[in-house]
């Protein structure tokens, strides 16, 4: 009696064993009964008939993968290496070599300035083609970023020279711009000082007063420009006339 108990209990736990199976939350079963699929289950407690049933785990959480570097060409003959990375579902071999010839067919219809300033529009560009691809194989690729370009070293030189150069067409045309505002007040303050003459005064004074504040032996005495205005009359006189 006491073996058969046994005997039962042993058969219970086999069956449960194999009928019985837990799922996590980021997991689903998918259910075969002598082959043919008949339910998606899942999270939690799973209760399959033995023998019969059978049940594949499909993991959905994401899963990066790491496209391998691809040398292109852009549309501007310049030789570069980019690497890129996929997240998806699930993947196969076949979506690698896919992710790879679209790499380099993308990057090769743009130039190299689109490639660095555009990034996003090139990684929706690749992530659209080739999750349209890989539907009919049950893949799904959730987002595609392009991660390195690797440049030539003659080209990296070449961008460093030009941005050198753009630095200092800006340090010039500001400085530039400097020199205009700064001729443009010294004409609106000579315009003041020749229909306002105490303003030229002034502005003699103020000088004076700034020499003197320095730490020198020159010594100054200010003569008023009423002094010699005659004469300064006189020269402009003579200079008409020979005009």
């Amino acid at each position: 009696m006491m073996y058969t108990i046994l005997s039962v209990v042993i058969l219970v736990i086999m069956f449960l064993a194999a009928a019985i199976r837990i799922l996590n939350e980021y997991e689903r079963g998918v259910i075969f009964r002598l082959g043919r699929v008949i339910d998606v289950k899942g999270p939690g407690l799973i209760i399959l008939i033995p023998v019969i049933d059978r049940m594949t785990r499909v993991d959905l959480r994401i899963i990066t993968m790491d496209v391998p570097p691809q040398d292109v060409i852009t549309r501007d003959n310049v030789s570069i290496k980019v690497n890129a990375v996929i997240e998806v579902e699930n993947f196969l071999y076949a979506t690698s070599q896919l992710a790879q010839t679209t790499l380099r067919s993308v990057c090769g219809q743009v130039e190299l300035d689109e490639i660095l300033a555009e990034r996003d529009k090139i990684n929706t560009h690749i992530q659209e083609i080739l999750d349209r691809s890989t539907d009919p194989w049950g893949i799904k690729v959730s987002t595609v970023e392009v991660k390195h370009i690797d440049l030539p070293q003659e080209m990296q030189r070449a961008m460093a020279k030009q941005a050198e150069a753009e630095r200092e067409r800006r340090a010039k045309v500001i400085n530039a711009e400097g020199e205009f505002q700064a001729a443009q007040k010294l004409a609106e303050a000579g315009t003041v000082m020749s229909e306002q003459p105490i303003a030229l005064q002034l502005r003699y004074l103020q000088t004076l007063v700034q020499v003197a504040s320095e730490n020198n032996s020159t010594t100054l005495f200010p003569i008023p420009i009423d002094l010699i205005r005659p004469f300064m009359d006189i020269y402009e006189k003579g200079k008409n006339k020979e005009g």
